[in-house]
């Protein structure tokens, strides 16, 4: 038998052969890589008897160098939900089977037809409770109250998440927001302006302000709020309006090894394997019913922001909105900050 042969006939543990022996993911690196290497790709790799080569992305842009070289060495990336929208629509990814688009348990708000989210995290409110001892802000309305709730705030330097906290902060209901009213969004923008010390442009950053003290209170993701806490700095989140988010996976259209990476997603997107990505980091998973599998103890659960009781308390950001609007309104957004 040829070389091509015996490697065809390589049980998994489903009794599946692969003629690829390997499988290359493109994700964000660090202890989030990590966490999914614990959670995931160990799973995958056992059962369908392939190594998985890692290797990092920053966003979008690299997908589209790799579709364009003709020849993909990427097989499977993760990238950021209006990201993975925004790929799809440019015809940058290949279409996920309707077996991974009809798996329980994933709202149709978390996938595409070139996309599946695979991890959810919140951008929160966080705020200082040693300033806020008694009387705690715990909405995008308290937020806006810089009379009752006096203090330096910090924004992301984006319109992404602001143009929402700021018509949720007006009074818009969190289900009517798409399309979003804009001009309203950036009026009330306005109002709050002066009293944003920092615009962050990092996930790093929007944590380092809060621990120095430069603000009481801030729009953050979940997690970077959570690790500050966890080394002893006096920050607390809310859930209440969260803004849920997801990251998600794509196949970077013309890979060779597209029916593999299909598979390797429908691994990892099983309940009892969506539930392992909460033992290693801060993030919940994007199948709701990873709940109920067990894997997940209940005091950790509790503390993710894809839990059920969390995130019926927010939305879930529109991805194919911001992939149609992102450039225009990131023009408008830049404009009103240098002015």
């Amino acid at each position: 038998m040829t070389a091509t042969a015996l490697t065809a006939v390589v049980a998994s543990g489903t009794g599946v052969a692969y003629a690829q022996d390997t499988l290359t993911i493109a994700s964000w690196g660090g202890v989030y890589q990590q966490a999914q290497r614990d959670a995931w790709f160990n799973v995958v790799e056992e059962e369908l008897g392939i190594k998985i080569i890692e290797d990092t992305t920053s966003g979008a842009a690299d997908v589209r160098l790799q579709v364009a070289s003709g020849s993909p060495t990427w097989d499977l990336t993760q990238q950021g939900n209006y990201s993975c929208a925004l790929l799809e629509s440019e015809g940058n990814v290949e279409m996920l089977s309707d077996e991974i688009l009809a798996i329980p348990g994933i709202p149709d708000s978390m996938k595409g037809k070139g996309w599946i989210s695979n991890l959810v995290y919140g951008a929160v409110l966080a705020r200082n409770d040693e300033v806020y001892s008694d009387d705690k802000p715990n909405s995008w309305a308290d937020f806006w109250d810089t009379e009752t709730y006096p203090g330096p705030r910090s924004l992301r330097r984006s319109p992404v998440y602001n143009l929402e906290a700021a018509l949720i902060a007006d009074g818009v209901p969190m289900d009517e927001l798409y399309p979003l009213d804009t001009e309203r969004a950036f009026k009330k923008l306005e109002e709050i302006k002066d009293d944003v010390a920092v615009w962050w442009s990092s996930g790093a950053q929007s944590a380092q302000v809060l621990q120095d003290g430069e603000v009481d209170m801030a729009m953050v993701w979940n997690g970077r709020a959570q690790s500050i806490a966890d080394e002893g700095a006096p920050f607390s989140i809310t859930w209440e309006e969260q803004i849920v988010l997801t990251d998600c996976w794509v196949i970077p259209k013309g890979t060779k090894n597209k029916d593999l990476a299909m598979k390797a997603i429908e691994i990892m997107s099983r309940p009892e394997v969506q539930a392992r990505i909460a033992l290693f980091i801060n993030y919940g998973p994007a199948n709701s019913d990873a709940f109920d599998t067990g894997v997940i103890p209940e005091d950790v659960a509790n503390g993710l922001p894809s839990h059920p009781d969390n995130s019926a308390k927010g939305f879930v950001l529109d991805s194919n909105y911001w992939a149609a609007n992102l450039d225009t309104l990131t023009q408008e957004f830049d404009f009103f900050i240098q002015n």
